[in-house]
Formats: structure tokens, sequence, C-alpha cells
């Protein structure tokens, strides 16, 4: 049985009831303090890394995967099923994509230089929720609110709701709400 994998660096109460993956070695995932994963943190590259800050919470069902960078500010809540990547997982090209199963089976991974990625930013205080969809090269504002199944392709204001597909702007969070 493969022993149970652990962030680099876990800060003082928090706990990890999901799971961590480095499907290639050398993927970085820290966790700050205070904050519960309930969901997957997986880096897929050995360049990859993940930070989560400070009374961060993870749904269940929720997977953060990284060929590049995540990072998730502090005080942020990211709800149930919702999927952050910052990458592509396969190329748009068939050429490029028509081997990848059998290079997962033979050789452990695909050719990622081939594959887009951005880095994923989400700012302080932000909510993400439930099955929303972040994908590569997008910032979440801080204090933003993504609405519950979300798909974000852009970059979102700070103190703005958005929800849809694609995620547009419904309207800016009021002083009273922030």
């Amino acid at each position: 049985m493969k022993k149970r994998e652990k962030p680099d660096l876990i800060g003082p109460g928090s706990e990890i009831r999901g799971h961590v993956k480095r499907v290639k070695e050398g993927g970085r995932i820290s966790v700050g303090s205070h904050s519960l994963i309930e969901g997957v943190l997986q880096t897929e590259t050995d360049r990859a890394h993940i930070r989560m800050g400070n009374n961060v919470y993870l749904g269940g069902g929720s997977i953060l995967s990284s060929a590049n960078s995540v990072e998730i500010e502090d005080d942020v809540l990211i709800s149930y099923r919702v999927l952050i990547m910052d990458h592509d997982s396969h190329s748009l090209r068939y050429s490029d994509r028509k081997n990848d199963l059998q290079n997962w089976w033979h050789h452990g991974g695909h050719d990622w230089s081939k594959i887009k990625s951005g880095p994923v930013v989400v700012k302080k205080g932000a909510w993400l929720g439930a099955g929303s969809i972040i994908l590569k090269g997008v910032m979440i504002g801080e204090g933003a609110v993504v609405g519950a199944g979300s798909v974000v392709t852009k970059d979102v204001p700070p103190w703005t709701i958005v929800a849809g597909n694609p995620a547009r702007k419904i309207r800016e969070l009021g002083e009273d709400e922030r």
C-alpha cells in the first residue's frame, strides 16, 4: 500500500482530510495555519506549486490540479466539487495528444511542454461556490464571489459577484457587504 502523501509544509491548526498527490516528484504543496482541506491537492509536474494560505477551506470533492502554479490566499472558502486547474490537461492538437494515454500507461505522464498553462490566484476573502470551475491564467479578486456551477475563464475584479458559463459580472458588492 502506498504511503499517504503530505504537503511539504503545513501550518499549525491545519488538517488534511482529503488527499495530497504528486504525479511527478518535485511538485511543491504548502498549507498555511488553521486551514481545512477536504478535497484533493495535486501537482502534475516537477515544477508545479500549490500554495494555500491561512484559514482556507477546501470542500470535499474539490480538486486543485497544478502543472504550473495555484495560489490561494488567506480566508478563502472553496465549496464542494470545485475544480481549479492551471492547465488544459491535454493539447488541443490531436497529433500531440493522440498518444497521451499510452504515455501515461508506459511512462507515467505526458509531455507537458505542449500543453497550455497559466498561474491561478484566488485573492484574500474570496468565496468559490459549489461546482464552480476556475481555469488557467485566472485571478479571482479580493472578496469576490463565484456563483455555484460557474465556469471562470477571465479575471474577476475584487468585491464582485460573477456567475454563469462563462462567468459574467452580476454586480459589485457594496461597502456594507465587505
